[in-house]
């Protein structure tokens, strides 16, 4: 008696979560495990699957469902945004790897038709998995994750090109065996044009409007974008063309649509879990057998991914003036075969165009070429740091007029590596503080935006340490590194020890750990984005704006942040013509944890002062611009600047005898006494005590001038007396 098909199922389900576990020990992506099952469960294994029929349905609703999803997040924006690298890039290593693909399919003994279909398979990159490790990492939004994304992009739209081409003229059948090509493709670009133009009037008209009707409800949006679908995949299907080609137009007319990402989410998991069929599918239906004659050929084949394909994004890369690094890294993101891959070669294998040998070569090129892209990426930068002194060729010696420095960045006080949502409010404040700054950052947009502002900006990456080399350190007084990445922060710490650099280090951590790992490394500041901000809201949500009731009158309650430099900032209460000018009232002020309600005319506000406004909501933006002007000049450094000096007792001091105590350093020339350095010992400067010896040298703090005169009274033969 056969298992029943639920038996069957859970069974398939249990072998592939246990080869998933095995997987991720091994840092493998979960097509890897899915493919195995599939391998163990079928005929050549266990023999676990007979219900092949259910399998496959299920394995086409998840083929659909991805490309649904990938027609619901088509960006071409990203093609733009990331230039010519992802366009000609991207293009040029489809070509070559197909070119290269389909000649050694050839020289292997297949026919044309199936060398070519090989060769387009090799041209496609996984973009699940890239994205997926490439995220892992934090490496997604760097300069060669944004390029490696990019050409994923150009990839998918040849990809879904493949897909209408192959199930347009994949050869006539049925009432078209007789036709003519002229009048075959005139009917099939009528029922193309027709496809489109009624996708497109719903697209404009009718799909907005019932997803806002729809969107009240998730599980209604789910079930509708599934239908959908699924829909156009079978009416795709019924106009000649592949239900994949259907359920991917269905993801574009989509795309427009507010509710994109939230239908996109809630479909992520359903996608996955139906794909796994189709590798299960995949895998069952490999003829293991022949996997030994195929095994040299798929060798080749991925030598040709693994090589072929970063070399051609490195020498495109180069060529448009990015370093060797950027292309090496963006280069071995891609060298892998797609999912896309053996969607198409399946899909030419149920309309008789390809052998199933061929089905089995691509999948074992596949499965090679997965497995050894993944440690590729998981170990990029020590593949790179291996790699460097070898590809030298692929950069050229003058970097593009992108990739190179603003002239204008010559000598600023702060140097901000990176002007993402977190920089840029740095950014701004310095500005605000007339500080001279520059910026680095890899998004020609933000750089361009950046410069309309009057900022000075480099272009680059701040995780490429080529860009170093070029980084205007002369006279730089803060190096500030706005990113939260621990090992990219540690190597720019090592980079700047090395070139020299002797002014202050401010990174950014992502942890109380991390800060401390950036502290003992030599950061003079640590900033914690998130532990900051979670603290502001704290103080907002238990302290100020929390404490005042809700009405429904005619008022309103705001609360701001008075900023350092602020006109006001330092001034009472009597002296803020506020309430005057626009009719609004300060009712509480928070600082350091302490709200005070209803502040008197006398109260002095701060810089850093949760501020609490009341009054007509119109008038409350009147009132916060007013609170938030900037007295002329603030924030420049007018006061003397200090240092820390080394002042020596010398011979015949009358220094030599007396305590820290009887000199009394801070109230006789205002400087402070750090310690002591008595040989190789430091004695801590707080031992009150401590009596001085000849030949020590006190570590003293303080203003620049006083220091001065504090070395020359020690230098002095009337050197003064201690303090009675």
């Amino acid at each position: 008696m056969s298992p029943s098909p639920f038996f069957e199922f859970s069974a398939i389900l249990v072998l592939v979560s246990l080869l998933g576990i095995v997987g991720r020990f091994l840092r493998q992506p979960l097509i890897v495990s899915f493919l195995a099952a599939g391998v163990l469960a079928g005929p050549f294994g266990l023999g676990l699957i007979s219900s092949y029929s259910e399998i496959e349905l299920l394995a086409h609703m998840g083929i659909a469902l991805l490309l649904f999803i990938v027609g619901l997040k088509l960006d071409l924006g990203l093609i733009k945004s990331t230039g010519l690298p992802a366009l000609l890039a991207g293009t040029a290593q489809m070509l070559l790897t197909g070119v290269l693909g389909a000649a050694l399919a050839l020289a292997f003994g297949l026919d044309l038709q199936n060398a070519v279909f090989v060769g387009v398979a090799l041209a496609f990159s996984s973009t699940i998995i890239v994205v997926k490790l490439l995220s892992d990492k934090g490496e997604i939004d760097s300069l060669h994750g944004r390029i490696a994304v990019g050409i994923l992009i150009v990839q998918d739209v040849a990809a879904i090109l493949a897909l209408v081409a192959l199930s347009t003229f994949a050869g006539g059948s049925g009432a078209e065996a007789g036709q003519s090509t002229l009048s075959l493709s005139l009917q099939v670009a009528g029922r193309g044009l027709a496809l489109l133009l009624g996708l497109g009037l719903l697209t404009r008209y009718g799909l907005p409007a019932l997803l806002r009707s729809l969107a009240d409800s998730q599980e209604m949006l789910l079930v509708f974008s599934i239908s959908w679908a699924i829909f156009m995949g079978a009416l795709s299907e019924a106009l000649g063309f592949s239900k994949e080609v259907g359920a991917f137009l269905a993801g574009v007319s989509l795309a427009s649509t507010p509710y994109r990402d939230a239908i996109g989410a809630r479909l992520a998991g359903l996608r996955d879990f139906l794909l796994l069929f189709f590798f299960i599918d995949l895998g069952a239906r490999m003829d293991i057998g022949n996997a030994e004659s195929q095994l040299l050929p798929a060798l080749a084949l991925s030598a040709v991914v693994l090589v072929v394909k970063p070399l051609s994004v490195m020498i495109f890369t180069g060529l448009l003036g990015y370093g060797r690094r950027v292309g090496f890294l963006a280069g071995t993101s891609l060298a892998q075969v797609s999912e896309f891959s053996l969607i198409l070669i399946a899909l030419g294998v149920s309309l008789g165009q390809v052998d199933r040998g061929t089905l089995g070569l691509v999948t074992l090129t596949g499965v090679i070429t997965v497995l050894i892209s993944s440690y590729f990426i998981l170990y990029s930068d020590r593949l790179y740091g291996w790699a460097a002194p070898y590809i030298k060729i692929f950069q050229r010696r003058r970097l593009s007029p992108r990739a190179s420095l603003d002239s204008s960045t010559a000598n600023p006080e702060y140097l901000l590596l990176g002007l993402g949502n977190y920089g840029s409010g740095i950014a701004e404040s310095l500005l605000e503080r007339g500080k001279g700054v520059a910026g680095v950052d890899f998004d020609p947009e933000v750089l361009e935006r950046w410069r309309g502002k009057g900022l000075r900006v480099i272009y680059g990456d701040a995780s490429d340490p080529e860009l170093h080399a070029h980084l205007p350190l002369a006279g730089v007084q803060w190096v500030v590194g706005s990113f939260r990445n621990l090992h990219l922060n540690l190597a720019l710490l090592g980079f700047l020890r090395q070139a020299g650099y002797q002014g202050k280090v401010a990174l950014a951590a992502s942890s109380q750990a991390e800060a401390l790992l950036l502290g003992q490394a030599g950061a003079q500041v640590v900033l914690r984005p998130f532990q900051d901000a979670a603290e502001q809201a704290a103080d907002a949500l238990a302290h100020v704006v929390g404490a005042m009731p809700q009405t429904d009158w005619p008022l309103a309650f705001r609360e701001l942040k008075l900023k350092t430099g602020a006109r006001y900032a330092g001034k009472t209460l009597r002296d803020i013509p506020l309430r005057q000018n626009t009719g609004v009232s300060i009712v509480a002020v928070s600082r350091a944890g302490q709200v005070h309600q209803d502040p008197g005319p006398e109260f002095l506000l701060m810089p850093g002062d949760r501020v609490v406004l009341v009054g007509p909501p119109q008038e409350l933006d009147v009132a916060e611009d007013m609170l938030h002007q900037v007295r002329e000049g603030a924030g420049r450094d007018r006061s003397d600047p200090f240092a820390v000096a080394e002042v020596q007792v010398p011979q015949g001091c009358t220094w030599a005898g007396a305590t820290l105590s009887d000199l009394a350093f801070r109230a006789q020339y205002g400087a402070t006494v750090l310690g002591i350095i008595r040989g190789h010992d430091l004695v801590p400067g707080h031992k009150a005590a401590e009596v001085l010896q000849v030949s020590d040298r006190i570590l003293v703090f303080g203003k620049v001038q006083d220091l001065e005169r504090i070395q020359e009274l020690a230098a002095s033969p009337q050197s003064p007396q201690p303090q009675a």
